[in-house]
């Protein structure tokens, strides 16, 4: 069996944590993968940093056109107008390549929020608050993504913005196949264009929502910033946090691949 080719635009701030995370995620289900991960070079006008360049390639556009799929990650930047980004020219030149070539997509929190803007217009709003901690989930759609996921399943959110849900399904192109039992957006897609737009941070390790919690305190010392609900078994100690998403990663990611070497074999064939 090939391995299955996939480009990851890591453009999260803990570079070598999210390559890890991403490495651990798509390696679980035992079927074969070549993982490449990849920097914007615009991101960087000044020169790249070692510690990147180490770890990641920069963009290479014709690279990506011959993977079997490629996720552009999720970034602390979703507070932050699209046009305002550094990369996003880059970012959406990658995802036109994508599209054009039939390449199998994944978009995740940032990377679902930029992609739904550049193919559908969809708009993005803030939230009152972030979105912060660990809830259920509720089915709309089946999905073979979620096959075998119980109603109500976990996931990790972190994000302070959410798209137009009303927009999204609106769009006959979209479908909106799971939120939170609140109503925040989870997944969505478009099967005939090979897009997944997935709102949550599943990649995350058991300790993932806590580091993220720590790194905003660390920063900015002088700020409030919620914690992560429904996460800890002592939430007064921050103590205790639990892997209640564990299960909905390994189906996602495997499911995932599975529907890239699906869709590879598709393309094969309609040569």
């Amino acid at each position: 069996m090939q391995p299955l080719k996939i480009g990851i635009l890591n453009v999260m701030h803990d570079k070598p944590e999210t390559n890890a995370r991403f490495t651990n995620v798509l390696t679980h289900s035992g079927r074969p993968v070549a993982l490449h991960f990849y920097y914007p070079t615009t991101h960087y006008p000044g020169g790249v940093p070692a510690d990147v360049s180490r770890i990641l390639a920069p963009l290479d556009l014709t690279a990506a056109a011959e993977m079997d799929g490629f996720i552009i990650t999720g970034a602390p930047i979703e507070r932050f107008a699209f046009d305002d980004v550094t990369y996003i020219a880059e970012a959406r030149a990658l995802m036109d390549v994508l599209a054009a070539h039939r390449v199998s997509q994944l978009y995740l929190c940032w990377g679902g929020m930029a992609a739904l803007d550049h193919f559908y217009g969809i708009r993005k709003h803030m939230l009152p608050h972030k979105l912060f901690g660990v809830y259920r989930q509720r089915i709309l759609a089946p999905s073979s993504l979620l096959q075998g996921l119980p109603e109500g399943f976990y996931a990790a959110h972190a994000r302070y913005a959410e798209m137009d849900r009303a927009q999204i399904e609106a769009d006959p192109r979209l479908r909106l196949e799971a939120t939170t039992t609140d109503g925040a957006l989870f997944l969505a897609g478009n099967r005939q264009a090979r897009q997944t737009f997935m709102f949550a941070h599943l990649e995350y390790g058991q300790k993932g929502l806590l580091h993220e919690y720590q790194r905003e305190i660390a920063a900015h010392p002088d700020r409030f910033y919620r914690k992560p609900e429904h996460y800890f078994t002592d939430p007064a100690r921050m103590s205790g946090p639990q892997f209640k998403w564990e299960e909905t990663q390994h189906i996602f990611f495997d499911q995932w691949l599975a529907r890239v070497a699906d869709e590879q074999r598709e393309k094969e064939i309609s040569l």
